[in-house]
C-alpha cells in the first residue's frame, strides 16, 4: 500500500510538473488579436524555467527561452496592416492564436463616460447595433477589477470581439465612434483596449511609487495590500449595508399589507398628487431617505392587445422598481442610468392599466429628472406619462453610512489590475475620458493628470505616443451671476495639461453634454472629435484644424481686454447669436458678465461695471450655455481664465 501511495504521489507530482511546464499566453494574446502595424511587436507569456520556446508567424520562426522565473518574450518584425495571420507558440505544448490582424491599437481608458456602452445609448442611435458590421474594429474589454498588492502580469478574463451586431452593444460607445472614423479614413484594422472603470478617479490609474507624491491618496491605500485588513472593512461595509437595507425594505408599508401597493386592486384614493417630472421637494415631499410609491392609471385602445411594450421613465433619483398591472417590468439600482424597460406581450392590456413605481431615495433629494422622456410605447400607441401621478411615502429612515471601501473610488487599484498587464502591447496611442471624479479638487488634478500621462508613457516605454483626452461636458445648473465652478476649474486644469505635456490634444464637448445627465447620449460627437485630433497627432495630417480656439494671450487697452487664441482655424465666430460666456473682474476679483465681440481675429471684452479690468473668464460654469465662441471649422473654444501681466 505504501509503495502504491508513493507511486501515485510520484505520478501526480510528475503530471503537475508537466502541467506547470505548459506554455501559457496572456489573455490579450488570443483569437481575434490586433497587433500594432509597422512596428516591432512583443509576444510574451510564461513557461517552466529555462524552457525553450518557438513562435511562428507567417512562415517565420522566432526563438525564445524562458527565464529562471518562467517569463519569456520574443520580438517579431514589423508588418503592414492586414491579415488574417495565425501565430503558433510551441514549447512543451503548442498554442495557436487565430484570426490575427495588424492595424492600429488604441487604449480607451477613463471612467463611466468612456465605459458607457452602445446599449446604454441605443435610443439615440436606434439602428446602429442591429446594423453593425465592422469585423475589423475589435474591442478587448479589460475586466473591471482592483488589486492593491502590486502590478499584475495578466488580467482575469476578456476576449477580442468584433464590432458586429451580436457583440457591439457591450462596447464603449466613444471608442467605437472613434475607431469607426479612423478605419473609414485609413482603411486599417483598429483594435481597442478598453480599460475603464466607472467612478474611478485619476489616482486609481497610477502606480504606488507615483502616488507617493500625493500623501493623502497614498495614505488611503497603505493597508489595502493586507488581505485580512481589506476583507475586514469589506465585511463591515457589507454588514452595515445589509442592516440598512433590512430596515429600508422591512419597514416598507407598500409591501406589508394583504394587498400590495403595486397590485391593481389596491385603493389609492387617499394618496397625494405630484407632477412628473419634478424635484420632489418642490412638490411637497420633504427631503427624506426611504421609499416612496407612485401610481398612474392610463387607458389604452383595443389595438394594444398581446403586443410588447416599451416603458421609458427618464432618469430617477435614486433606484426604482417598475410595475405594470401588478407585474414587475424593470428595475434599476442607482440614479444615473436611463430607465428603459422592455415589456413582454400581454402585460399591457386594452382599457385600464396601472403603472406603479417603487422608488428608493438614498440621500434626501428624490427627483424625476426634467427634460427627459417619460412615456409608454405599445405598437403605434404612445402615451405621454408626464403630468399628474399619485404618491405615498412608505418608509423614512436615516441615510446609509458612508462606505469605508469603494472599489472604483480608490487609488492604485486600476493601475495594478487593469493597466499594468497591458504594457507589453504596442499601441498607437491613448484616448482618455475622465475627470468627473476629480472635480472635488481641481488644483490637485492640474498636477495629477499631467503626471498620469507622463507615467503611462514611462511604463509603456514606447516614446511620447499621442494622448488624446476629453474635456468634461456641460453638466448641472448654475446661478444667474458669474460664480465659482469646480467643473469649470477641472476643465481648465485639463486645458493647462496641453502646455504641460507634449503630443497631447483635447476634445472640447461643452456643447454636446446635457445639464441634467452625467452621461450624455451624444457619444458620436465625442468619438469623432477625438478622431479628428488623432488625425493630426497620430496620422500626421497637418492640413486640418483639429481643435477649437484655445486661449493664447491677454492684454489690456484702457477699459477693454483683448484676447488672442491658438487654433483659430478659418476664423472665429459666435455661433447662434451674439458672443457670450465672458466675465471680467477688476482688482477686487469680483466677476461680472461682460460684453464681447470678435475683432481682427481676436476677442474684445468689456463692461461698464469694471473700469480697470485685470482678469477674464470664459465658459466658467458647470453648464456654460451662453458660451458660443467657435472657429469656422465647427469646434468650440475651451474654458479659460487669465490675468493681465
Amino acid at each position: 500500500m505504501k509503495n502504491l501511495l508513493l507511486l501515485l504521489f510520484t505520478l501526480s507530482f510528475a503530471l503537475a510538473q508537466y502541467a506547470n511546464a505548459a506554455v501559457k499566453l496572456p489573455r490579450l494574446l488570443s483569437d481575434g488579436l490586433i497587433l500594432q502595424r509597422e512596428t516591432v511587436n512583443t509576444l510574451w507569456g510564461w513557461a517552466s524555467p529555462n524552457e525553450k520556446i518557438s513562435v511562428s508567424v507567417d512562415g517565420k520562426t522566432f526563438k525564445a527561452k524562458a527565464s529562471t522565473s518562467g517569463d519569456w518574450s520574443v520580438k517579431i518584425p514589423a508588418y503592414d496592416a492586414g491579415g488574417p495571420y495565425t501565430i503558433s507558440v510551441k514549447g512543451e505544448n503548442t498554442l495557436t492564436i487565430k484570426d490575427v490582424y495588424f492595424g492600429d491599437v488604441w487604449v480607451a481608458s477613463g471612467q463611466s463616460n468612456m465605459q458607457t456602452t452602445l446599449n446604454r445609448i441605443e435610443e439615440r442611435y436606434p439602428d446602429l447595433i442591429a446594423n453593425a458590421n465592422d469585423p475589423l474594429i475589435r474591442e478587448f474589454t479589460v475586466p473591471r477589477e482592483m488589486n492593491f498588492k502590486g502590478p499584475q502580469k495578466d488580467i482575469t478574463g476578456g476576449e477580442w470581439q468584433a464590432s458586429v451586431s451580436d457583440k457591439i452593444g457591450d462596447h464603449s460607445a466613444v471608442a467605437y465612434f472613434f475607431a469607426k472614423k479612423i478605419q473609414e479614413k485609413h482603411n486599417v484594422p483598429v483594435g481597442i483596449l478598453g480599460a475603464n472603470f466607472g467612478g474611478s478617479p485619476a489616482e486609481c490609474w497610477i502606480s504606488r511609487d507615483d502616488l507617493k507624491q500625493y500623501p493623502a491618496q497614498y495614505k488611503s491605500i497603505e493597508n489595502f495590500d493586507d488581505d485580512a485588513y481589506l476583507q475586514s472593512i469589506k465585511d463591515a461595509d457589507q454588514q452595515e449595508s445589509n442592516a440598512w437595507f433590512a430596515k429600508l425594505n422591512g419597514g416598507d408599508k407598500g409591501m406589508q399589507g394583504k394587498v400590495k401597493w403595486y397590485e391593481n386592486s389596491y385603493d389609492d384614493d387617499q394618496w397625494k398628487s405630484l407632477s412628473m417630472p419634478s424635484v420632489w421637494a418642490d412638490e411637497g415631499i420633504e427631503p427624506m431617505t426611504g421609499i416612496v410609491w407612485f401610481r398612474k392609471e392610463i387607458t389604452l385602445p383595443e389595438s394594444v392587445k398581446d403586443q410588447d411594450a416599451f416603458l421609458r421613465l427618464g432618469v430617477i433619483v435614486d433606484g426604482d422598481t417598475a410595475y405594470i398591472n401588478g407585474e414587475q417590468v424593470g428595475s434599476t439600482g442607482y440614479r444615473y442610468p436611463p430607465r428603459r424597460y422592455k415589456v413582454k406581450p400581454g402585460v399591457v392590456k386594452p382599457g385600464k392599466n396601472i403603472i406603479t413605481l417603487r422608488v428608493q431615495v438614498d440621500n434626501g433629494q428624490g427627483e424625476f429628472v426634467s427634460e427627459k422622456p417619460y412615456y409608454l410605447q405599445v405598437g403605434d400607441t404612445k402615451i405621454d406619462l408626464k403630468g399628474e401621478w399619485k404618491y405615498k411615502v412608505a418608509n423614512v429612515i436615516e441615510p446609509p453610512k458612508p462606505k469605508r471601501f469603494i472599489p472604483w473610488n480608490e487609488p492604485l487599484g486600476c493601475y495594478n489590475a487593469m493597466l499594468a498587464p497591458l504594457f507589453n502591447m504596442n499601441i498607437k496611442g491613448v484616448i482618455w475620458y475622465q475627470g468627473e471624479s476629480n472635480t472635488g479638487n481641481p488644483q490637485e488634478y492640474a498636477t495629477l493628470f499631467p503626471h498620469l500621462i507622463k507615467s503611462w508613457r514611462r511604463d509603456w516605454n514606447q516614446g511620447d505616443f499621442p494622448f488624446l483626452f476629453v474635456q468634461l461636458a456641460n453638466y448641472m445648473s448654475d446661478p444667474q451671476e458669474p460664480s465659482e465652478s469646480q467643473w469649470a476649474a477641472t476643465r481648465f486644469a485639463q486645458f493647462q495639461t496641453l502646455d504641460k505635456v507634449d503630443n497631447t490634444a483635447m476634445a472640447v464637448i461643452t456643447d454636446v453634454g446635457e445639464w441634467n445627465d452625467l452621461h450624455p447620449l451624444n457619444k458620436k460627437a465625442v468619438g469623432e472629435r477625438l478622431a479628428l485630433a488623432a488625425e493630426a497627432l497620430a496620422y500626421g495630417n497637418t492640413d486640418i484644424e483639429y481643435s477649437g480656439p484655445l486661449f493664447k494671450n491677454l492684454e489690456r487697452k484702457k477699459n477693454k481686454l483683448i484676447i488672442s487664441f491658438d487654433h483659430v482655424g478659418d476664423g472665429l465666430i459666435a455661433k447662434d447669436g451674439k458672443l457670450g460666456g465672458f466675465a471680467i473682474a477688476g482688482e477686487d476679483g469680483k466677476y461680472v458678465w461682460a460684453k464681447a465681440k470678435i475683432k481682427k481675429g481676436k476677442v474684445v471684452v468689456w463692461s461698464k461695471e469694471v473700469k480697470n479690468p485685470v482678469s477674464v473668464r470664459y465658459a466658467w460654469a458647470n453648464d456654460p450655455n451662453t458660451a458660443n465662441l467657435y472657429n469656422k471649422n465647427g469646434l468650440p473654444a475651451s474654458v479659460f481664465e487669465a490675468t493681465v501681466n
